[in-house]
Parts: C-alpha cells; sequence; structure tokens
C-alpha cells in the first residue's frame, strides 16, 4: 500500500470501531441496568438492545446510494451525528421508551455502506482487499473490546455514563471524517463492491445465496437474543458483580479465537470450508443446547459460552468469505448488501424476540428456542454445494478502446484458469472469478 491508502484504512478502520464500540457497549450489561429505567419490561429491555439493527438494516444501503450523488464524507458526517444525537438521548432519558428511541436513532446513522464506498474510492484494485479485510478486523476487535470496556464503564459510571460515552466517540469519529480521513479525487461506482438496485432480484433468487443469508439473520439474532439473558445470569447464577462480567468475556473470546484460527486455515488451505462451515454451525447448537440445560453456576456457563463464541466467530469469518465465493461476478456488492441487511435485522428480531420469549416463557427458553432454530439450519445447510476454491478479480479496461462487452468477456474466459467474465461497459470494467492455482496471469496481463 502506498502512504494515502495505509492512512486511509487505517482511519476508516478506526471510524468503523469506534461506531461499532458504541454500539456495541450495551449488550453485556443493558439487560441489568435496563430495569431500573421507568416502564421497563423484558419485552422492552430486548428492544431496546435489538432496535439498532431495524434502522441500520433500513438505512444502510440508501445512505450509501446517496453518497454517490453528494459526496462520501458529507453522508458519513451526517450518520455520524444522528449516532450523536441518539446516544444524548438515550443519556438522558428516564424510561426504557427514550433508551429505544435513542438507539433506534443511533442505528439509523448507518454509515456502513458509505465508508466501505469511500474506502473503494482512495483504493487501488490490488489493495482493496486488503484495506477491507483491515475494516472488518477492525469491526471484531470492537466488539470483544465492547464486551470487556461496557461492564466497567457501566460500573462506574452507570447506563448514563456508557451512553455519554457513546456520545463522545460519535464526536470523534466526526473529528476523523474531517481532518484525518483523505478525500478522493473522484468517487468510483463499482459493483463488486456496491450494490446494484437493478440486480437484487438476481441475488434473491440465488438459493445458494438465500442459506447464507438465512445463516447470517440467525447468527446475529441468537448473539443478540444471548445477551437479553447473559448479563443476569452472570450476575445472579453465577454470583459475579456486575462489574466483574468482562473476567468471563476476556478469556472466553480470546480462546475461542485462538481455537478459530486452526481450522479457518484448515478451510483455506484443505479446501474444505463446507465441513468447517457445517462444524461451525454445529457448535453453535451444542452451546445453545448446553446453556438451555446448564445453567446454574458459573463454569457451566462459562463452558456454554466459550463453545458458542468458538461457533460464532468461525461463522463471522467464514460467511462473508462463501458469499464472496458464491455470487455471481459484479454481483458481489449486492450480494454482500443483501447479507449485511440480513445481518442487522437478525440482532433486531434477536433484541426484541428474545425479550419476548424471557417475558413469556423465562430466560432457558431463549436458548431453547434458539437451539431449534439453529439445528433447523445446520439440516437446511447441509445440503449446499461446496464452494469452487475461486477468487474475485476485478480488471480495468483501457476507456479508449472500443468495448463490446460479450467479445470481451469470451476472450477473457478462454485464459487459463478464468472461470467466469463479465464485462461492464459504462464501468469499463471486467469482473473475473479465477482459479488463482491454474491462472495465466502473464496471458491475462496482455489481454487486457
Amino acid at each position: 500500500m502506498n502512504p494515502l491508502e495505509i492512512r486511509a484504512t487505517w482511519s476508516l478502520a478506526s471510524l468503523f470501531a469506534l461506531r461499532m464500540l458504541g454500539l456495541f457497549m450495551i449488550l453485556p450489561v443493558f439487560a441489568i441496568y435496563g430495569q431500573d429505567l421507568g416502564a421497563a419490561t423484558p419485552a422492552l429491555i430486548g428492544l431496546a438492545i435489538g432496535v439498532y439493527g431495524l434502522t441500520q438494516a433500513l438505512l444502510q444501503v440508501p445512505f450509501g446510494l446517496v453518497s454517490d450523488r453528494i459526496g462520501r464524507k458529507p453522508v458519513i458526517v451526517a450518520g455520524l451525528l444522528l449516532f450523536l444525537v441518539g446516544s444524548l438521548v438515550a443519556a438522558q432519558s428516564q424510561s426504557i421508551y427514550g433508551v429505544i428511541i435513542g438507539r433506534a436513532l443511533q442505528g439509523a446513522g448507518a454509515i456502513a455502506s458509505a465508508v466501505m464506498a469511500l474506502l473503494t474510492d482512495l483504493t487501488r484494485d490490488e489493495q482493496r482487499s486488503k484495506a477491507m479485510a483491515s475494516v472488518g478486523a477492525s469491526i471484531g476487535m470492537s466488539f470483544a473490546l465492547a464486551l470487556v470496556v461496557g461492564p466497567v464503564v457501566a460500573d462506574w459510571f452507570a447506563l448514563q455514563g456508557l451512553f455519554w460515552l457513546t456520545a463522545l466517540l460519535a464526536g470523534a469519529g466526526v473529528i476523523i471524517v474531517l481532518w484525518v480521513v483523505p478525500t478522493p479525487d473522484q468517487r468510483k461506482v463499482y459493483r463488486d463492491t456496491r450494490p446494484v438496485v437493478a440486480h437484487l432480484g438476481e441475488v434473491l433468487k440465488d438459493v445458494n445465496l438465500l442459506r447464507l443469508d438465512l445463516g447470517v439473520f440467525l447468527l446475529h439474532m441468537v448473539m443478540t437474543a444471548t445477551f437479553v439473558v447473559m448479563p443476569g445470569w452472570l450476575l445472579h447464577q453465577a454470583g459475579l458483580a456486575q462489574g466483574r462480567h468482562w473476567l468471563v468475556y476476556l478469556p472466553v473470546l480470546f480462546l475461542s479465537f485462538v481455537l478459530m484460527l486452526p481450522l479457518m486455515i484448515l478451510a483455506e488451505k484443505a479446501r474444505t470450508i463446507k465441513q468447517v462451515f457445517l462444524a461451525a454451525v454445529a457448535l453453535l447448537v451444542v452451546a445453545l443446547f448446553s446453556l438451555s440445560q446448564w445453567h446454574m453456576g458459573l463454569w457451566s456457563i462459562v463452558l456454554g459460552l466459550f463453545v458458542f463464541f468458538w461457533g460464532f466467530n468461525l461463522l463471522e469469518a467464514l460467511l462473508p468469505s462463501l458469499v464472496s465465493k458464491l455470487a455471481a461476478p459484479g454481483l458481489k456488492g449486492t450480494s454482500m448488501g443483501v447479507y449485511s441487511t440480513c445481518q442487522f435485522l437478525g440482532a433486531f428480531v434477536g433484541g426484541a424476540g428474545g425479550g419476548w420469549v424471557v417475558a413469556h416463557y423465562g430466560d432457558a427458553a431463549v436458548f431453547s428456542v434458539a437451539c431449534a432454530l439453529v439445528a433447523g439450519w445446520l439440516l437446511l445447510a447441509w445440503g449446499m454445494r461446496q464452494p469452487a476454491h475461486l477468487q474475485t478479480v476485478t480488471l480495468r479496461l483501457d476507456p479508449d478502446s472500443d468495448l463490446d462487452p460479450q467479445a470481451w468477456a469470451s476472450r477473457l474466459r478462454t485464459i487459463a484458469g478464468v472461470e467466469e467474465a463479465v464485462v461492464v461497459t459504462e464501468e469499463r470494467a471486467a469482473y473475473l472469478k479465477v482459479d488463482n492455482a491454474r491462472l495465466d496471469k502473464e496471458q491475462l496481463k496482455q489481454v487486457t
């Protein structure tokens, strides 16, 4: 990467991390502290935890499309200001309804699509995968940090202090956008990094992609529902003081991440991604069943959480990779847009649905229902095909040449290792699926 790309990557990764840290910090504490709010019920507490996912799901694609027209930075700043306002509303609320409104406003600052579009503007094609991987890693780190920091901050400054901190994080994000993130010379709109509304129907008809969309919906539904119950269990069943819950989350997350890495390497190197994927879903089933049956002591809860996060972290890494492998050339951006929307909708349903189940059937029923749903996912995923070990390549074509897209695509498909090719005239770009082990890079260079 050149200096501009390095600056763009770390600044946008930091921006993403600050925002997600603010969203996630209430997960490990709100089920306890939310009980002190006026009119609080288990169902409304769950809704407050998950409602950000609904507004995020509804607005992330529109925010990205607006950024194509008026610019990335104005849209990102507007989203961060919405997040800041939502944090202030929640911080000053004495009732659960005010916090629900604040959390909905936090989610309405849906800048994910615009941030990724800005990253596309600021990086070259050959460096973009590294940049996006860095942003993805920052999201994972912010989630882990939130589970550790959230209980400590809430113990020191109560729930209001937690929301005031998220407002400060949003303000820091605005400063990063205005004074640290580079300003691109031009806006790039490439369908492999951005959703295309016209191709939405095509993506929604792909059964293999729909399996993954359902999977990420259930994954985030179960994760959010877990935190409707888990803080109370650690306090009452495990006898762990509120400010010490991080002593469980930190080792559990660390060990699950360490044990995830060998399986990720096995999936890619041995080309056994389907088998590892099914094993990860099976780990979730085991963990959820264990938590539904054995949750009366610290060690049974810790063991169940460890197995849960082992499977969860694996799937968080595998699912986007599978979407990338199975999406048709030129449809990766649209496929990822649908995938992300399902992810946020899952968080909403998990919070709202988890609270409803607690209110009507008790804490353990949340894990029983989740176990049954994930077991159904495992049966459905069993029939998925083994994804071909292909990589996505985007090529810029000579803007001065006459371009017959069908002729270009046919010519590209004759190159050894090129399995699929689509040429888009208006973008002067070719989208390829290639087998790197067989790809004749020299011939590809000569042709293009």
